[in-house]
């Protein structure tokens, strides 16, 4: 009742009922369903309470899923634990780690959907630290579920037009975002998920830069990065620590493609304060790059450096090697040699040594 309250757009009175029915576990010391209640409730509560403060919930309903044999909300369990650890920022070895856990524990217990799903944001973080894995093979089964399940394809097609996003691969993420579009537009939830904000936040990033540069259907990607903005907004009003900092880095963006720039460098700062404050130290990082590309539009060359060089700086503390050093090729050749010398020299802002994938991990992957 709880997610279901929450997924109408009552979050508050949504919350309300997930503590009720946390209360009631408590009180009446049953264990049988209480991994799905906290699995769930935890979802939600993910509106309201600090992103990162939530994560322990998901270890705690994973226990109570074990005890009771219950393997299958263990196993949601883990992958929720593990897609929110992604999306709280926490250090890309670390998820890296947690989702080789969770791959496993799924391909023991042959739960094939909810490990593909796990996989395809694998692939993801394996791209951010800079290492190229994908499945060599793909059996069939895996892509019978890829094409008839809809769940599993909107998975695929967000986290492809994620990467090429992050990766600014212009036409990819376009093409991408169309196709997640079309999955999206064909399925209904009942409950409210994490998932959700994060799917609405960059498809709204990705609406307002194909909105700068389709003529064709420019308007048409303005409504939905418009649409996603508002909805992060109103999400922000109960919570702002998880997402006043993305409300206004879409504020931000929706000005800029407006050519308001005086409120887009000032949406730009309060996206930057407020990721730094709330410790989305990802999320710090890509509002500090995108404000770079604003300002070298508008030809303030010194302030996109400043920019670049801090966005580098973030996500190396993330673990996001691969990006940092995908972001120094593009400021190298957009840069001229003398600047880029003079700021080169007094900070960090270097090709980073990538990490290798681990060859077992590798080869199990490739063989589910």
């Amino acid at each position: 009742l709880g997610s279901y309250t929450a997924k109408l757009g009552d979050i508050s009175g949504g919350y309300n009922y997930v503590k009720l029915a946390r209360s009631l576990l408590d009180k009446l010391g049953s264990r049988e369903n209480a991994s799905g209640v906290i699995c769930l409730g935890a979802q939600v509560m993910s509106y309201v309470e600090p992103l990162q403060a939530t994560l322990e919930y998901y270890d705690e309903g994973y226990a109570a899923a074990i005890s009771s044999g219950d393997i299958i909300h263990a196993a949601i369990n883990r992958l929720f634990g593990y897609l929110s650890s992604f999306y709280a920022g926490v250090n890309l070895p670390t998820v890296r780690e947690k989702g080789d856990e969770v791959i496993s524990f799924m391909h023991e217990r042959k739960i094939v959907i909810f490990m593909i799903q796990t996989q395809h944001t694998r692939y993801s973080v394996f791209k951010l630290i800079g290492i190229d894995e994908e499945p060599k093979y793909v059996s069939a089964d895996e892509e019978n579920i890829l094409a008839t399940n809809n769940s599993v394809k909107t998975t695929h097609y967000f986290q492809k037009l994620y990467i090429s996003f992050i990766f600014r691969f212009y036409d990819d993420t376009k093409d991408y975002a169309e196709k997640y579009l079309a999955c999206i537009g064909s399925s209904t939830w009942a409950e409210l998920y994490l998932s959700h904000s994060f799917h609405v936040f960059y498809i709204g990033l990705v609406s307002f830069w194909v909105a700068r540069n389709s003529r064709e259907d420019g308007e048409q990607w303005y409504e939905r990065g418009n649409k996603s903005k508002l909805a992060l907004k109103k999400w922000a009003e109960t919570s702002r620590w998880t997402f006043e900092n993305k409300w206004y880095l879409l504020e931000a963006e929706e000005s800029f493609t407006n050519n308001d720039f005086e409120a887009a460098k000032s949406f730009y700062k309060q996206a930057i304060s407020s990721a730094k404050l709330h410790k989305f130290v990802h999320e710090e990082a890509l509002a500090y790059e995108l404000a770079a590309y604003f300002y070298l539009e508008l030809g303030e060359m010194e302030q996109s450096m400043e920019y670049f060089l801090a966005a580098h700086e973030r996500y190396h503390e993330w673990g996001a090697f691969g990006k940092c050093n995908s972001l120094f090729e593009f400021v190298k050749s957009s840069f001229s040699p003398a600047s880029i010398e003079s700021d080169f020299a007094v900070s960090s802002f270097r090709p980073v040594s990538l990490p290798t994938a681990c060859p077992n991990k590798q080869q199990q992957a490739s063989s589910i």
